[in-house]
């Protein structure tokens, strides 16, 4: 009898060679993914201040900058002192910096109280300064921190992502794996629905769904409900990729033997045909993370998702839509770059796990 092996395996190895000899998973600074994971679980720690803590005497504030050279020699790192004042010409209120006085950073600050996972009271942040404040990403028209909101922003997003991608996958797996499976008349509804679906504009229906979200319900279940219908709207094309790999399985010899020995259809599908193709699907459930975020921050750029006090990155990027914002704090479109900087991530990780997946790859 022939062995059936990988190709560029040795002999007793069960994984795949993948291109340039590198595997996605491995833990590298190179996989931005790995510090929004971080972030989103110690975000307070992080944070320098709370994210609905406002400095009254730093409203639209522009970003602090970090120095280590002053008066011709390196220091330790610092900010200087930053100060409002109104423009004589214009009257608008504009940031000075006053370079005769400076505030040192420094690590392991105490500041705002804040409980760790909900359990443990603490009032250490990772830095800060005890002199005076320091705002990374500058401050909105209330004068809230950005960078520390846009750090909250961060767990709020990634958790939508993960649980909406969660949901709908397993609608995915359920839907596709009964229409492939049964065929038929089963099959006909399904295709049917999952047609209808998406034949509808894809905005008009997240609008339309959004809007009819009752006004008084609270922040949290504004924030359920949104993730529910992100995800009951993202399971299609991961149910007709699962319908089409049943198809092509429903007659092969494995599947005849496990009818033949008395499974179940559901034992068959679940324990038979589909951990057959599952590393495909994982490729699927990374490259709709990205969609399910940018879904997200979407609607609550419009107006239509999430609800303060709930902090997102659309929710974030709310507050920068008319021009004068804009013009006049334009650090207001920072937090964009967190969700560029994911979604290509994202993107990035999932063509390392198809290539990990496919076992033809040199």
């Amino acid at each position: 009898m022939v062995e059936a092996r990988w190709p560029g395996k040795r002999k007793g190895s069960i994984t795949p060679r993948i291109r340039g000899g590198a595997y996605p998973f491995k833990a590298s600074p190179r996989n931005p993914y790995r510090a929004y994971i971080f972030i989103s679980i110690f975000a307070e720690f992080i944070a320098p201040t709370l994210p609905h803590s406002r400095n009254t005497r730093y409203t639209e504030g522009a970003p602090t900058i970090i120095h280590i050279y002053d008066d011709g020699g390196l220091h330790l790192p610092f900010i200087y002192k930053t100060i409002k004042k109104r423009d004589r010409v214009t009257l608008r209120s504009i940031s000075s910096v006053d370079t005769s006085v400076r505030w040192p950073v420094e690590l392991f600050v105490q500041g705002e109280s804040y409980r760790l996972f909900d359990l443990f009271q603490s009032n250490i942040h990772l830095f800060g300064t005890k002199n005076g404040f320091i705002h990374l990403f500058g401050t909105d028209k209330i004068g809230r921190d950005v960078f520390s909101r846009a750090i909250y922003a961060t767990r709020i997003s990634m958790s939508i992502g993960i649980i909406g991608v969660f949901v709908a996958f397993l609608l995915g797996l359920i839907m596709g794996g009964i229409a492939g499976y049964m065929g038929g008349f089963v099959d006909d509804i399904i295709m049917r629905l999952i047609e209808f679906i998406r034949s509808i504009p894809t905005l008009p229906l997240w609008l339309g769904l959004a809007a009819a979200l009752p006004r008084e319900w609270s922040s949290l279940q504004v924030y359920v409900v949104v993730t529910l219908i992100l995800a009951c709207i993202g399971w299609t094309q991961l149910a007709r990729r699962v319908r089409s790999k049943l198809l092509s399985l429903r007659n092969v010899d494995f599947v005849l033997a496990a009818r033949l020995s008395g499974c179940s259809n559901a034992r068959i599908v679940g324990k038979h045909m589909l951990p057959s193709f599952m590393s495909y699907m994982i490729v699927d459930l990374t490259v709709a993370f990205p969609y399910i975020i940018l879904a997200e921050t979407t609607l609550s750029f419009l107006g239509l998702g999430l609800r303060e006090p709930i902090v997102s990155w659309g929710i974030l990027l709310y507050s920068a839509q008319n021009i004068r914002s804009i013009a006049h704090m334009p650090w207001l479109l920072i937090p964009g770059l967190f969700l560029i900087i994911i979604v290509v991530a994202f993107n990035f990780f999932g063509d390392g796990l198809r290539d990990a997946a496919d076992p033809f790859t040199e």
